[in-house]
């Protein structure tokens, strides 16, 4: 435990010292110079702090005003010496934060008393911090062990969509960090784009209540069909919806809303707009944008002047403009997407 004085009077230094001699497994700094006793303070941790009043330059008062500003030292016992009797400084030590006070001259034993009480106080408020900082890093651990549980659950599910839907495995990842590309350019916090990337993956899973006759259908569907296919909006919310996961809440709102149109003119709800959520429009352009840029069989890919022709075109009627200007403001990251994830490979 490191014991500071802070006192003018040398001989009441050398007196104070003799007296703590006794105590073990303590340290002790002394100052007779205010101003280096409160430079010391501020660059270390004392765990008490014996001061003077009366001393010139600047006074007890003053000092405490100084030490209880400084960061981390709120807490810090302080103990007072003063001849002086009058209630008023006492009182207005106490304001500025004073632990104890005693008068001089010195009595040993009541000062060896009050300075073991206040080691004690400082020494438990140490293994409470301690303790607290023990907990929180406990916390962490689940909560960590909460997130990487989530993330384990994401790929699970996304794999179930993988095994029955071709457009999967590559595609999911890049419209996953072309999402999070777009929430950054927007602004959104980086809780946010985390959110998205981790739940963008999901997005159809509703397309694991397709029938495969439609599903893998190698040519365009026919009206009866496509209104087949749409309901994976629906059943993909449905899957998702009601956890206590912040990440599958979110899922399950993109699952639902990232085939509405700008416009209005999409589905399931025809929402217009800012009316759809933010997720739900982020999604509805990486979705389309990479599925032009991919091969499927039913169709070549597409070169990327003109889909990004055709997106640009569909900005206001399709597409939120602003998801639009987010995703082209940053083209070389979006290259970095395309050639990190150009496999279309399963997730694994």
């Amino acid at each position: 435990m490191n014991i500071v004085i802070v006192d003018d009077d040398q001989d009441s230094v050398s007196l104070l010292l003799q007296i703590l001699g006794s105590l073990e497994g303590c340290s002790t700094v002394c100052f007779t110079e205010p101003h280096e006793g409160l430079e010391w303070c501020a660059r270390s941790d004392p765990d008490l702090v014996i001061l003077d009043y009366a001393m010139p330059g600047m006074d007890g008062i003053e000092f405490l005003r100084r030490f209880r500003a400084l960061e981390g030292k709120a807490g810090i016992p302080l103990l007072m010496v003063t001849v002086v009797h009058e209630k008023s400084v006492r009182y207005q030590a106490l304001e500025m934060g004073a632990t104890d006070f005693l008068t001089k001259p010195v009595d040993s034993i009541e000062l060896m008393a009050r300075v073991k009480n206040m080691l004690a106080l400082r020494r438990n408020h140490k293994q409470l911090s301690d303790l607290a900082g023990w907990l929180a890093q406990e916390v962490g651990k689940v909560t960590d062990e909460i997130v990487s549980r989530e993330r384990e659950i994401i790929i699970r599910l996304s794999k179930a969509a993988e095994y029955r839907d071709p457009e999967t495995g590559a595609h999911v990842l890049r419209m996953a960090h072309y999402s999070k590309l777009i929430a950054k350019n927007l602004g959104l916090a980086r809780q946010d784009q985390d959110v998205l990337l981790e739940a963008a993956p999901m997005h159809d899973i509703g397309k694991v209540g397709i029938p495969d006759y439609i599903l893998l259908k190698p040519g365009p569907l026919n009206p009866a069909e496509i209104t087949i296919m749409r309901q994976h909006a629906q059943i993909g919310y449905e899957i998702l919806k009601g956890s206590e996961s912040s990440i599958l809440n979110v899922a399950a709102q993109i699952a639902l809303t990232h085939h509405e149109k700008y416009d209005g003119s999409g589905y399931p709800s025809g929402l217009k707009g800012d009316d759809i959520p933010i997720y739900g429009r982020i999604v509805a352009l990486t979705d389309v944008f990479d599925a032009l840029l991919s091969q499927r069989p039913y169709k070549e890919a597409w070169g990327v002047e003109r889909v990004a022709e055709t997106i640009r075109a569909g900005a206001g009627s399709h597409f939120d403009p602003a998801c639009v200007d987010a995703l082209f403001n940053d083209w070389e990251a979006v290259q970095t997407i395309m050639q990190n994830f150009r496999n279309e490979s399963p997730l694994h």
